[in-house]
């Protein structure tokens, strides 16, 4: 397959590339699984997928070079499906249209991928590499990080052999990253039943739209908003003074990315629905004011449609409304250890209606345990309060800072040398997969780097060209220097 990323490392790219034609949405695999097994296997390197659905292929020190300690490089394989609301593109299906955007690569109205497909391209390049020095090898693509981390919790026990773990799924080239937040999904659930719409009435369709989105945990403090809760300052304001009745309601789709989009099918009042719309319209001005500056391209529309024939039970979607407008979302705490690092925060995630309910999907994170089941109590008792149905489920944990690593002070002075800086050596407020395999594989010493990557987890989605050389150059250098 010819390569239509001609960039340095080569390689690399050409993996990367290779990556962007296979569609690899979380728990949809196998075709990925496929591509990465059979490099493995034509290359005439042991390879394991095991039934988790993870891949490990293993690859024998350089002559020479057996007596150093084993180094496992972890990637991930599936990526976050996001497309703008115009761009036809079927994840299961459509290979990524990658585009070169002077010193970027990005994707043409759909996530690109290198979250993680660039740890996995440069995994991948390292064993193809016979001019390469290290010691014993092992790459480890694991699946289903984005959706619940299943492959990594899945792993077994004994499985790897390897001491020293490069996870090669960070995104600030010049980073070196020691620690992560342990997350935890909330499900919230209204049980509802559609009632007839009596009266005279008219129908109109909001759309929030334009907005950045992004990683939830990566992003979350960067002042984004929230299609979730915009809607529902919308809805809300509709429903105390307008007699708004609620027919439907679709925000976000994926537990870990800033809701980007909103939509909701309203029924008003036929007296009320001019002075609805006029309010609409200046609400939507002042929230545009408020996220001129982070969201520049938000809209907000109001649209004559269809009046429903039927609406969500009104003391239902009442209490859904209130729910919505109090429960928390962005930056709960920031840490007091590390500046400028988030330690707590909630993802107001998905609020989406169909087949009798009406479910609100949220992720939690925090560096702090007892930080994140307070926000589980809080969460809790807010659902309790509006009669909803709730449960948390799918949590990991996060990866405690180990100032003292050998790995990070071999990487600091390698660093150093090589570009006349220091790196800079911090925590993130995101879930890296180093917290389950330090837990499955205890010993391990583990960092966490890769290039730099913007605006993960939304169709603005890039990679910087240059970053992945410079990335490439340190991680030869660094299995190279290990002893």
């Amino acid at each position: 397959m010819e390569n239509k990323l001609p960039f340095y490392p080569d390689k690399v790219w050409k993996h990367f590339y290779r990556l962007t034609q296979i569609p690899r949405a979380s728990g949809k695999e196998e075709r990925v699984r496929h591509y990465i097994a059979g490099s493995g296997s034509s290359l005439g390197l042991e390879t394991i997928v095991d039934s988790a659905g993870n891949v490990l292929v293993r690859k024998p020190a350089t002559p020479g070079m057996e007596h150093l300690k084993g180094v496992i490089l972890q990637s991930h394989l599936d990526m976050v499906p996001q497309k703008n609301s115009g761009k036809v593109h079927d994840f299961e299906f459509d290979p990524i249209e990658s585009v070169v955007d002077g010193e970027w690569v990005r994707a043409n109205g759909t996530t690109l991928g290198a979250d993680n497909g660039i740890g996995v391209a440069a995994a991948l390049a390292v064993l193809e590499s016979d001019d390469l020095m290290h010691g014993p090898l092992e790459a480890l693509f694991t699946a289903n990080e984005e959706a619940g981390m299943s492959g990594a919790m899945g792993l077994a026990p004994g499985l790897l052999k390897g001491s020293i773990l490069l996870n090669l799924d960070s995104e600030d080239e010049g980073e070196l990253f020691i620690g992560c937040a342990g997350g935890i999904d909330a499900k919230i659930t209204f049980t509802c039943s559609e009632e007839p719409l009596n009266g005279n009435y008219r129908g109109f369709t909001i759309h929030v739209t334009g907005l950045k989105g992004g990683h939830s945990g990566m992003d979350i403090n960067l002042g984004r908003g929230n299609a979730n809760k915009i809607m529902n300052r919308l809805l809300y304001h509709g429903s105390r003074s307008f007699g708004l009745q609620l027919a439907s309601v679709k925000g976000g789709s994926l537990r870990n990315a800033i809701a980007r989009e909103s939509f909701a099918h309203v029924a008003i009042p036929s007296n009320h629905a001019d002075a609805f719309a006029d309010m609409l319209s200046v609400a939507a001005s002042e929230i545009k004011n408020v996220y001129r500056t982070a969201d520049p391209e938000l809209k907000i529309e109001i649209v004559p449609t269809n009046t429903p024939d039927k609406v969500i039970d009104q003391s239902i979607s009442d209490r859904l409304i209130k729910a919505v407008h109090v429960l928390p979302d962005g930056v709960m705490r920031m840490s007091s250890d590390m500046a400028g690092l988030v330690e707590t925060s909630n993802n107001l995630a998905v609020v989406v209606s169909g087949e009798g309910s009406i479910v609100i999907e949220c992720l939690l994170r925090s560096s702090v345990e007892s930080e994140n089941e307070y926000l589980q109590t809080m969460i809790g008792n807010i659902c309790d309060l509006a009669g909803a149905d709730y449960r948390f489920e799918h949590a990991y944990p996060g990866w405690k800072p180990n100032i003292d690593s050998p790995i990070l002070k071999t990487m600091r002075d390698l660093y150093e040398r090589k570009f006349g800086k220091s790196p800079h050596v911090t925590a993130v407020h995101a879930g890296l997969e180093c917290g389950i395999l330090g837990g499955t594989c205890p010993g391990l010493d583990m960092i966490s780097f890769g290039p730099t990557i913007r605006y993960p987890h939304s169709p603005d989605e890039k990679v910087h060209i240059g970053s992945v050389g410079r990335f490439w150059d340190f991680l030869v250098e660094t299995l190279r220097a290990q002893d």
